[in-house]
């Protein structure tokens, strides 16, 4: 398996995520925590199932991780936060919480804003 990977690549079915967006942005409102399994991973961040979310999909972009860690692995089971909500592409933006456990979150290169990237 190449180090990186979409969502679907790994045996998974790709949730239907346009469908049901609003039932997703209703029921994970930002600050609301989360367990989940890396079903993706990119250059950019990871892809994320979300635990009773069949149809979400949650990304935790590389820009919110401190420069001391490295990405989960596809299949790592990982907790998080929702931090934000990407309409135009339905994506849950989900900052990890071993992540938050460091105090340098952003740096040169780092932005710690909203989701910014498209994906």
């Amino acid at each position: 398996m190449s180090e990186y990977s979409w969502p679907g690549e790994n045996g998974r079915r790709v949730p239907d995520v346009a469908s049901a967006w609003s039932e997703t942005v209703r029921v994970l409102p930002v600050g609301t925590r989360i367990v989940g399994e890396v079903i993706g991973r990119q250059p950019f961040g990871v892809f994320l199932a979300i635990d009773d979310r069949p149809n979400a999909v949650g990304l935790a972009r590389i820009d919110r991780m401190p420069r001391c860690r490295e990405l989960p692995t596809v299949g790592q089971r990982v907790t998080g936060e929702v931090v934000w909500h990407a309409d135009h592409n339905h994506q849950v933006g989900i900052v990890l919480g071993e992540w938050t456990e460091h105090e340098e979150h952003s740096g040169p290169g780092r932005a710690a804003g909203g989701p910014g990237m498209a994906v």
